[in-house]
């Protein structure tokens, strides 16, 4: 059995052996980071901290007691959410489709420098994924877990998105 194996039964026992005190203090922590969060139970962010503690997307430190840690997942599932909340209501409130009044010319070019990068892309299906996940506001490891891509593979794809991007001029072109 290797040591993540050993780590997951670590989390798992200790997820398991939680008293009755503590599952009513995380319940109580989900209600309060649920409040913040409109359309999202509370119940929701708790399982979701369990799910990450369980699957390994977030490590449980040495020595940090398991109330605290899933408590720490917690809050930082809220701030996920939170953000992805404003940046849908930001690109809500700048879709060109709809706003009357924008600018349509703006609206091309962006439409324009979009395609040219899925364009270059066009036979990475990496770099695709990424382009689509960063797009809907995932974080990095959602967007390698959704997709099974490592570490490695994230972050080699993760550059080539950036190198070309860096050669495409401002109209999207390259220079």
């Amino acid at each position: 059995m290797g040591t993540d194996e050993a780590e997951q039964r670590d989390v798992a026992g200790a997820i398991r052996s939680l008293s009755t005190v503590d599952l009513a203090r995380l319940r109580a922590l989900a209600r309060l980071r649920a409040r913040r969060l409109p359309g999202i139970d509370w119940s929701d962010i708790l399982h979701e901290a369990i799910v990450r503690a369980l699957d390994g997307t977030r490590r449980w430190p040495p020595g940090v007691p398991v109330v605290v840690f899933l408590a720490g997942c917690m809050r930082s599932i809220e701030h996920d959410l939170r953000r992805r909340l404003a940046q849908e209501r930001a690109w809500r409130e700048h879709d060109p489709a709809d706003c009357e009044g924008a600018d349509p010319e703006r609206a091309i070019a962006a439409a324009q420098a979009l395609g040219a990068i899925v364009a270059l892309f066009s036979g990475d299906e990496t770099v695709l994924r990424i382009i689509e996940g960063l797009g809907h506001g995932r974080a990095a490891a959602e967007i390698r877990a959704q997709h099974g891509l490592s570490q490695t593979d994230y972050d080699s794809a993760r550059k080539r998105l950036r190198r070309a991007l860096l050669r495409l001029d401002s109209e999207g072109g390259p220079r």
